[in-house]
């Protein structure tokens, strides 16, 4: 995607690599992880992020064919300005064991189907629901903020085998969400495109990886 990039993140980007090393990083992970970093000023991220390039390039394509992008909350949509986005929470209503989250998740998937990428920056329990769906994502960016449930819910994302960009830590929030759909957006397209890896490492892991 053609854009005009701001000189002032043009001198952020270059004082984020002069404090933290990503050139080792195949392309999408490397894009995810700066952009992430960039957008909390947290190069925490850099090692706290799971990410796996082969999903990255599977979810590359899928964004620029034209697959929908469905976000858990407005704020995460307000950071994604290049592309629409499904955002179902002004229709979704609480109910006894769903909160208005999960309901705005459910809605969603019963507008997009599946196929879709799924951007969860604000709510565990938006995540959750859609792990309980059939929604054979193309993508779930799930990086919910909160001392409560998210944790455990990034956890089971994880071990559920979706193709997922995750952290470990109870970071997050859709800040963060966004930039990472962004770094898919804004990355160029490539007829070859990156190499995919083997199974999801977190940077850092990648880094070691490299050296030995």
């Amino acid at each position: 995607m053609d854009r005009v990039v701001h000189p002032i993140e043009v001198e952020s980007y270059r004082r984020l690599r002069a404090r933290l090393d990503t050139s080792h990083l195949p392309p999408l992970t490397r894009a995810v992880v700066e952009r992430v970093v960039h957008s909390a000023a947290d190069l925490e991220y850099a090692s706290d992020l799971v990410l796996d390039e082969g999903e990255l390039a599977k979810a590359h394509s899928a964004l620029h064919a034209g697959a929908p992008v469905v976000v858990d909350v407005e704020m995460v949509a307000a950071g994604i300005t290049r592309h629409e986005t499904v955002c179902r929470l002004r229709n979704a209503k609480s109910g006894p064991g769903l909160t208005r989250s999960a309901h705005a998740i459910r809605l969603a998937y019963e507008e997009v189907g599946p196929g879709a990428l799924w951007v969860i920056g604000n709510a565990p329990t938006a995540l959750e629901e859609l792990l309980t769906l059939d929604a054979s994502p193309a993508l779930v960016i799930g990086l919910p903020v909160g001392f409560v449930g998210a944790v455990e819910s990034k956890a089971a994302l994880r071990e559920s085998g979706l193709p997922a960009v995750s952290n470990v830590s109870e970071k997050g929030g859709s800040a963060v969400a966004a930039a990472a759909l962004n770094a898919l957006l804004y990355h160029p397209t490539s007829s070859s495109g990156p190499v995919p890896s083997s199974e999801p490492v977190s940077p850092s892991d990648a880094y070691h990886q490299e050296k030995s």
